[in-house]
């Protein structure tokens, strides 16, 4: 089935650290967004959409028809999707928030996302989702770094008043700290890095990220958690997955949301050919 297609304006900019900046989003198009609702009845914590930018001085007619583009379209004229977590969905006003981590003229969205203006238009494709906190867990499990953190903060806000938590985010350093809201049985550890994470070197990076010594160094508290991990793929795939699924012995319901959000040195076309040929050889080897 072909993904939804939406258009929404920009309303407004925020900073919110050195390295995330807060886009809010609506417009009449905000009537076309429909929130994923799970089996509680309620919108999931991590619904994404991947924004849709055209290469520059190609522009696509309107509405949208990402079939008819593909079809008819030489690949430079594609346009190329990145994919981000919708923070906040408020009907009542009409809006969503979309955080970008930025690290100066790196990447696609992050450039974007520094200098749009409120009035232009973003079109997106989505939103997709899968995962909203179980209120029934013994307790949860809930890493990330700065790109997991806007779903990671989404959860925490979900949680119930009497839920238990051992949280860990991953960031460059203090000024990249976002206050968050979250039940009084969360226990929040932030881990700083000492740099960006786009310049962070293999000693804080990958199989190195502190954030691993950091969860594998907590307390285990009884009971089976319900886990949320997304992060650089190196870290959350290789090494935070093996640890809770095989050490610890996580069930794959349980620890249903575990994912690798980006991967260091690769553009987001070819994480995701990394993570076919991952799953190609874990099947190959199950």
């Amino acid at each position: 089935m072909a993904k939804r297609v939406n258009t929404m304006t920009v309303l407004r900019r925020e900073r919110l650290t050195p390295h995330m900046i807060r886009l809010w989003l609506g417009g009449a198009g905000f009537d076309d967004f429909l929130p994923v609702v799970g089996e509680s009845g309620l919108p999931d914590t991590d619904m994404y959409v991947k924004i849709v930018f055209a290469p520059e001085g190609v522009t696509y007619p309107q509405p949208l028809d990402m079939e008819a583009i593909k079809a008819t379209l030489p690949p430079e004229q594609q346009p190329v999707l990145r994919t981000y977590t919708v923070r906040h969905h408020r009907p009542d006003d009409r809006e969503i928030a979309i955080d970008f981590v930025v690290h100066g003229e790196e990447g696609i969205a992050g450039p974007w996302a520094d200098r749009v203006e409120p009035g232009e238009t973003v079109t997106f494709l989505g939103p997709g989702s899968g995962y909203r906190p179980d209120p029934e867990a013994p307790w949860h499990l809930m890493v990330s770094d700065e790109a997991g953190l806007p779903a990671l903060a989404a959860g925490l806000e979900a949680l119930p008043d009497d839920a238990i938590a051992k949280v860990f985010i991953e960031v460059a350093g203090e000024s990249d700290e976002l206050p968050l809201t979250a039940p009084a049985g969360a226990e929040i550890t932030w881990v700083h890095r000492g740099a960006p994470a786009g310049d962070a070197d293999d000693a804080v990076a990958g199989d190195n990220a502190p954030v691993i010594d950091a969860v594998r160094a907590a307390s285990w508290l009884p009971g089976e958690p319900q886990v949320f991990i997304h992060g650089e793929a190196q870290a959350v795939m290789k090494n935070l997955r093996r640890y809770v699924r095989k050490e610890r012995g996580v069930g794959a319901r349980r620890a249903g949301s575990i994912s690798g959000y980006w991967r260091r040195g690769r553009t987001e076309e070819g994480f995701r050919q990394w993570k076919a040929d991952l799953r190609t050889a874990e099947a190959a080897t199950s």
